[in-house]
């Protein structure tokens, strides 16, 4: 016997829309005012830095980025910076980037992919500083990445192009050393460090809108690194796409990934951080978190399954535990590698998450279906969330019934 589901409510949330439209412009005009044409010289190997993240435009940023470089008769080589992402090798991490749409055709350069780093001098508070060997012994670094909230901690640098310099470029060895330390005091103490050592001539910091569109380019001089990566901190914590209400019941996700969130869901998304010390979200609250799927983006990599109350077969069957447990152990945190209950079908899965509401019946649940936590533009709801939100939101379709297909995938 299957649930009695609630009837639910494709909806559009009402988000800031404005973005960049021209980004090759952008991108050289922003480098302009900050002074790249007298810095960079002609024959200088210039690196560009890459990450993990499923940036919007990352693969046509970075390869404007390129074309900037050359346009100046310089050399540019990219640089996978993602700590000990791409089961922290040197593979892993390439083939993490052309998945991305970054490999050496698509950018016109060489792609320097290795684990190998220089040990520098330590942070104030004593934490190792580890920084990119290749990167490291170019001519001069431009930090390209999103400023974003991160999913552990709140400070004034969270994930941006500080956290690049003091962990991406870090590789294994750096973010295993970040994780030791208390990251919110740890990571500007470690770019100092870095930036004073390291030739880093330029940042790029983006910013996206409530839409995952890139909303904002800012060039940025190293100087000045600490004190812009704060302030569109600040503007990006704005955009952060939230869930349109805040008492779930059941929250369903249909997959999670690296390319979402460093934490495969978006801890701030889910409500849920689970690291000891730290204090939960105040809101949303979720009962219960559903996790069907692992993006094939993510290789393997299901860091974050942890923070579920129940998963599919299918997610626990794709998971490279090499992988993840080296991404766990750098992190420290080993509770969001823990595998949930797990069943057969994304409708087993389903039917008893709504079986473990206690008291509440399924038909009136307040339920919540999105695709991942960092599309939440558009999402369902049950109907009774939506009789809550209906005037804030745009309705895009009644679904009356749910419906699975022959092997018990979600249809809606």
């Amino acid at each position: 016997m299957g649930c009695a589901y609630p009837k639910m409510y494709k909806i559009r949330q009402i988000i800031n829309s404005e973005r960049i439209e021209d980004l090759r412009f952008e991108i050289f005009k922003q480098l302009d005012l900050i002074g790249m044409k007298n810095l960079i010289k002609p024959n200088s190997r210039i690196c560009i830095t890459a990450g993990s993240r499923g940036i919007t435009n990352i693969d046509r940023i970075t390869k404007y980025v390129c074309d900037y470089v050359k346009s100046l008769g310089a050399i540019p080589f990219i640089v996978p910076s993602m700590g000990s992402h791409g089961g922290a090798t040197d593979e892993g991490q390439r083939q993490i980037l052309k998945k991305l749409g970054i490999t050496e055709e698509t950018m016109g350069c060489q792609i320097i992919s290795s684990m190998e780093t220089v040990q520098l001098e330590n942070a104030s508070n004593g934490a190792p500083v580890y920084f990119d060997k290749n990167a490291f012994y170019s001519d001069g670094i431009i930090v390209v990445n999103r400023i974003k909230p991160h999913t552990d901690f709140l400070a004034e640098n969270e994930s941006g192009i500080v956290k690049m310099v003091s962990v991406g470029l870090g590789k294994e060895k750096g973010a295993t050393a970040m994780h030791g330390y208390d990251l919110a005091i740890t990571i500007p103490l470690a770019f100092k460090t870095a930036s004073y050592r390291a030739p880093i001539i330029a940042g790029l910091g983006i910013v996206e809108n409530s839409k995952d569109e890139t909303y904002i380019i800012q060039g940025v001089k190293p100087e000045d690194f600490l004190k812009e990566d704060a302030r569109l901190l600040k503007v990006a914590i704005e955009q952060v796409p939230r869930l349109p209400y805040d008492d779930v019941d059941l929250l369903i996700v249909k997959e999670m990934g690296k390319m979402y969130s460093g934490t495969g869901v978006d801890t701030k998304v889910i409500g849920r951080i689970r690291v000891q010390g730290v204090p939960e979200p105040e809101a949303p609250f979720v009962n219960k978190l559903v996790i069907l799927r692992l993006s094939p983006d993510s290789c393997g990599n299901a860091l974050g399954i942890g923070l579920a109350d129940i998963t599919t077969k299918e997610l626990v069957d794709s998971i490279d535990y090499d992988s993840m447990y080296k991404n766990l152990i750098a992190t420290t945190y080993l509770e969001r590698g823990k595998i949930p209950p797990y069943f057969e079908t994304e409708k087993s899965a389903i039917d008893t998450a709504f079986k473990t509401l206690g008291k509440i019946k399924s038909v009136d649940a307040k339920v919540m279906i999105i695709e991942n936590t960092l599309h939440i533009s558009e999402l369902t709801v049950s109907e009774s969330i939506y009789k809550e939100i209906k005037n804030e939101v745009e309705l895009i379709e009644e679904i009356p019934e749910w419906s699975f297909d022959l092997n018990g995938k979600i249809l809606i």
